[in-house]
Formats: structure tokens, C-alpha cells, sequence
């Protein structure tokens, strides 16, 4: 069993950064691809960003690239998702997702992911 454990939301100004930490509980970052993905008000949840297990695979949603890095470190064993030039529409509860996984490619599918954390706010004013 993997427990997520998110930290970092908050409120900023628009153009302002966060950093948004994952950190698994129950065992190692290393052989688990990891995803970022986000609910907002009235919203579905989406995809945001992914990399796959050593980190050398990632993927952004389109509306991030640029702006997002999603990056992990196993000898922290945290991953991380780094959020500049935040915009109002990034207000969401970000959630990190784990899937047990060695593929080369990270994932992007949320069917995909079996682990999920518990969600963290992150409010953008305008």
C-alpha cells in the first residue's frame, strides 16, 4: 500500500510561484511513475503533468508547458511539481498520483494511476 502525502498549496498572485512536494509513504519513490493532476471549481478533474520513474520521461498538459516542471528526487524520495507564472485558471486542488511502474514513458492516463494523495488548494488571485 502507497500513501501520498502533498504539501505546498496555497494562495499567491497572479505570476507568482509555488512548488507543490510528494512524498510516498509505505516505500520508495524509485520504480513508481508519477502524476500531478487538478479539479477545479465546477470543473473536471485533469491532467496537469507526469514523469516516469527515473524522471527522464515527462509530459505536461498543454495549458502548463512552459510554466510547469514536474521533477523527482529519489533520494528524497519527494516528487515535485514547480509552478511559475500562475494564472487565476490554475486555481484547482492539485492532487499527486503514484502508479507502480517501470515503463519508459511517463503516464497520462488517470485510469492508469492506482494511488492518489489527498489534495492540496492552490488559490491564484488575479
Amino acid at each position: 500500500q502507497v500513501q501520498l502525502v502533498e504539501s505546498g498549496g496555497g494562495l499567491v498572485q497572479a505570476g507568482g510561484s509555488l512548488r507543490l512536494s510528494c512524498a510516498p509513504s509505505g516505500r520508495t519513490l524509485s520504480s513508481i511513475g508519477m502524476g500531478w493532476f487538478r479539479q477545479g471549481p465546477g470543473k473536471e478533474r485533469e491532467f496537469v503533468a507526469a514523469c516516469n520513474w527515473s524522471g527522464r520521461s515527462t509530459n505536461y498538459a498543454d495549458s502548463v508547458k512552459g510554466r510547469f516542471t514536474i521533477s523527482r528526487d529519489n533520494a528524497k524520495n519527494t516528487a515535485y511539481l514547480q509552478m511559475n507564472s500562475l494564472k487565476p485558471e490554475d486555481t484547482a486542488v492539485y492532487y499527486c498520483a503514484a502508479v507502480l511502474s517501470v515503463s519508459s514513458v511517463a503516464v497520462v492516463a488517470d485510469g492508469a494511476y492506482r494511488y492518489w494523495g489527498q489534495g492540496t488548494q492552490v488559490t491564484v488571485s488575479s
